[in-house]
């Protein structure tokens, strides 16, 4: 195995250091207090042609891997923006997957080109109040009338919905007892949201407050046909296309968050000078910074990995979870420590690292719970029974 980086990685990573640069703790920090979605932010990196990294070139991107994007975002977390910078853009770097895969030419040639300059934000429409990780238990609907779906249902925990202009929506065509199996009758739908048709509510949460969560309602949304991604009723298989890719894509943002409490604990350590001493120097101080550190880069190891399987056209269903569920379990574990490291210091606002925490704390539930990890490497992975 080659672990040697290459000279077009480091040259993203510093390049999206650069542009990061321009936008410190202090501009998080008031976007996410004043809930303010990035803009500044944003554009500076659609004008950069960062936002198409993983477009097809043929589509106005630069088509080039997951194992590219996973690198984008996670400096762009370690850089302090955390989960309020990557959420601003992570739909649109990798989101768009199963209209690449699964989309008619038409779509392709109609969305792909304004996601890639940054013109075209959209949302993910899956989860659902009564459904949550049982993703075959949604009930939004959608009926087809002549050459339109129409969609009638509710969704929570829609990233971007106020900012985007559409949302991959996973509906019902089919009703759950209908079918032979349970993952069969649902269809994605590329759908408008700035309609009257639907109705969305930001939710209030613990953090990552320039990127608004939401609830939203569609009464009898029309979606026309040619919006329809693949093919009707299989809806769910095309999703699960994109689900190994997004592990390891939150897997990097956690890991970048870890990196960015770990930095400032590291200095602070250094700097604060306690009994004639710096707490650094104090093994109680060090060691947990030292373990961090440690897990750190265990899980970095495992998404390197699994991102360049995925590149490679490789089953990776093992690493991907696996890399999800280390790197969400080092970063809280590096945030956490951070806050320890400041003292009091770490729950005032203006050393950044309780903000670290607030969104280091996300990782370990979404989009995946690690008990939901642990299902899956304990079924596919071990073999044993199946317990939900």
């Amino acid at each position: 195995m080659n672990f040697e980086t290459t000279q077009e990685h480091e040259l993203i990573r510093n390049s999206i250091r650069d542009v990061c640069s321009n936008f410190p703790d202090e501009y998080w920090s008031d976007c996410d207090e004043n809930h303010k979605f990035p803009w500044d932010f944003y554009n500076e990196l659609a004008t950069g042609g960062w936002i198409g990294v993983a477009i097809p070139e043929a589509y106005g991107g630069s088509g080039r891997g997951l194992t590219e994007a996973s690198i984008i975002l996670e400096e762009v977390a370690a850089s302090g923006a955390a989960m309020n910078g990557c959420s601003a853009i992570h739909l649109s770097i990798f989101g768009m997957h199963p209209i690449v895969k699964h989309g008619s030419e038409e779509m392709k040639q109609k969305y792909l080109p304004r996601v890639a300059a940054g013109d075209l934000h959209v949302a993910f429409g899956v989860t659902e109040p009564d459904a949550g990780t049982d993703t075959t238990s949604i009930t939004t609907t959608a009926r087809l009338e002549g050459d339109h779906y129409i969609v009638k249902g509710r969704k929570v925990w829609t990233t971007k919905a106020l900012d985007s202009e559409r949302v991959l929506l996973l509906t019902r065509t089919q009703a759950k007892d209908k079918v032979e199996r349970r993952s069969q009758g649902m269809t994605l739908l590329f759908a408008e949201l700035q309609r009257p048709e639907v109705t969305i509510s930001a939710i209030p949460k613990v953090g990552r407050n320039a990127i608004a969560t939401c609830e939203v309602v569609y009464d009898d949304l029309p979606v026309h046909i040619s919006d329809r991604v693949g093919e009707e009723g299989k809806g769910f298989r095309h999703i699960l296309d994109g689900l190994n890719a997004e592990r390891v894509l939150v897997a990097s943002e956690a890991l970048g968050i870890g990196k960015a409490a770990l930095r400032r604990a590291v200095n602070y350590a250094n700097e604060r000078v306690v009994f004639g001493r710096p707490i650094g120097q104090n093994q109680g101080v060090s060691f947990p910074l030292g373990e961090a550190k440690t897990r750190l880069d265990a899980a970095e190891l495992m998404i390197r990995k699994a991102s360049w399987m995925i590149d490679n056209d490789l089953p990776c269903g093992q690493e991907a979870n696996m890399a999800k569920w280390l790197a969400a379990d080092a970063c809280f574990q590096a945030a956490d420590q951070a806050v320890q490291t400041h003292g009091g210091f770490g729950y005032a606002k203006e050393f950044h690292v309780e903000r670290y925490w607030r969104e280091a704390r996300l990782q370990r539930i979404a989009p995946i719970s690690q008990e939901m990890v642990m299902n899956y490497v304990c079924e596919h992975v071990l073999g044993l029974p199946r317990s939900y």
